[in-house]
């Protein structure tokens, strides 16, 4: 059993050293609203997120002034998790191997493809491809689902929210580990960040798990 769970850690030391790699070699929001229909097969109008694009000028200053913490390539190379950190039913490598494919992807408001997308597209694609777990769309509707869970109690595929604009939540992104999280940058694209910059501490305002 020994030998089993050291190979398992040693795998995902593997993998996440691989998305060491892609950042070294190398917002988010759906449109305002979308055409749906309702049970009686009318079309509605679903009014989404705010769109982050148009605050790229202003986050990028508020980032460049206050995203302290950046993350430490080196630690993270080394970083193994013990297995009761990772979700039951979940493949951490396979997970995270969907996480690097994108590293480096731009930020492309309403994308979901490795030619460019938002940060709400970047969670559902790494869920759909890394967990088989379909989630709603939109950051708001992420929101919403799952389960409600403390920023002390994070675990490997949580979804971190964050106020970016002025309305809450207007970003979204996945927990790793160490208060590391990926997500899809309106300023440098699918990329990791800090929990404990003062840019992001400041703005956090939720997380939810989907993974259970």
């Amino acid at each position: 059993m020994s030998g089993t769970i050291d190979r398992t850690q040693a795998s995902g030391a593997a993998v996440l050293a691989a998305v060491v790699v892609g950042l070294i070699v190398g917002g988010c929001s759906t449109p305002r609203a979308t055409r749906d229909e309702d049970r009686s097969g009318k079309p509605t109008v679903v009014v989404q997120d705010v769109n982050e694009f148009v605050y790229l000028a202003k986050i990028k200053r508020e980032k460049e002034r206050e995203d302290d913490k950046r993350v430490d390539l080196r630690s993270l190379r080394n970083r193994r998790s013990s297995r009761d950190e990772i979700p039951a039913g979940v493949n951490r490598d396979q997970f995270l191997l969907e996480v690097v494919r994108y590293l480096g992807v731009r930020y492309d408001f309403g994308g979901s493809s490795a030619d460019g997308m938002d940060c709400s597209g970047f969670t559902c694609q790494v869920f759909k491809n890394g967990a088989q777990r379909e989630i709603p769309r939109s950051t708001i509707e992420q929101y919403r689902t799952g389960r409600r869970v403390s920023k002390e109690d994070l675990r490997f595929g949580d979804l971190v929210f964050f106020n970016t604009t002025g309305e809450s939540p207007s970003h979204v992104g996945i927990y790793l580990e160490d208060d590391v999280f990926a997500h899809a940058s309106v300023v440098e694209g699918v990329t990791l960040s800090s929990l404990e910059s003062t840019y992001y501490k400041r703005r956090f305002v939720g997380a939810r798990r989907v993974l259970d």
